[in-house]
Order: structure tokens, then sequence, then C-alpha cells
């Protein structure tokens, strides 16, 4: 069984030969998808893994309607599943969301979410897989 807190490390061309062109282009070149292309998760529980590493990231339980047209959570599966650093990126000041296992850039998270956090993780559904739980 791997373990899940070890450190994914790759080449660009091993994440190119394994992701596709549209989920290399966001987890590893910190793109974006557009807003609704990837509205095809299902709302029966399960969980949001890293399209990278599989990693857990999100549980559909923390999973809102946020209207943004990106899958939006309250709160990441737990606290270590992913880190943020600051995004400077199109004259703005934004908090970016990757993975804590190979540093995938997943989205960014905002101070505008529902309680108990208060948080909105706003993803890119392409850097995610759905996991039914059962």
């Amino acid at each position: 069984m791997t373990d899940e807190r070890e450190k994914v490390v790759k080449s660009d061309a091993e994440w190119r030969a394994e992701l596709s062109e549209l989920a290399y282009k966001v987890t590893r070149k910190h793109g974006t998808e557009r807003a609704g292309t990837h509205d095809d998760f299902p709302k029966e529980p399960g969980v949001f893994h890293c399209v990278g590493c599989g990693a857990p990231l999100f549980d559909q339980a923390q999973k809102f309607e946020s209207g943004t047209g990106w899958p939006s959570f309250w709160a990441p599966i737990n606290p270590e599943a992913v880190e943020t650093s600051v995004d400077r990126s199109f004259f703005m000041r934004r908090t970016e969301v990757h993975c804590a296992r190979c540093e995938a850039h997943l989205g960014h998270v905002f101070p505008d979410g529902p309680q108990p956090t208060g948080l909105r993780y706003c993803m890119n559904g392409v850097a995610m897989t759905f996991e039914p739980k059962g």
C-alpha cells in the first residue's frame, strides 16, 4: 500500500504522458478550465481524488453549489490533503490550492463560502476524479 503522505515527483514528460492535455495545463501549468465545462460530477456520496496522484482531496459531503461554474467545497477531506500558496497572477492576489502530495494545481480558496468554515474551495473539475462510496 502506498503512503498517501509520500510526495509524488515526476518529470514533465511523465506528467504529459499520464494526463490529458487539459489536466496537464491545469494541474502542472496552473491553468483554469472554463466555468461550467466540468459539471458531470455525480451527486452521490463519494470522494474526489487528485487526478495526478490519486490522493483523496474532498468529500461529497463538503461540496456545495456556489453558482460559479466550478466544483466548490467548504473544506478539504482533511487539512493535510491540500496546501496553499500566494498567487499574484492576473494582477490579483489570490490563495492557490494544490495537492499536498504531488503539488498539482487544483484551484483557489476564497473567504466567501458557507459555514462552518466560511471558505469556498473553488476547484477545477479536470484536476480531480470521483470515486463513489461503497
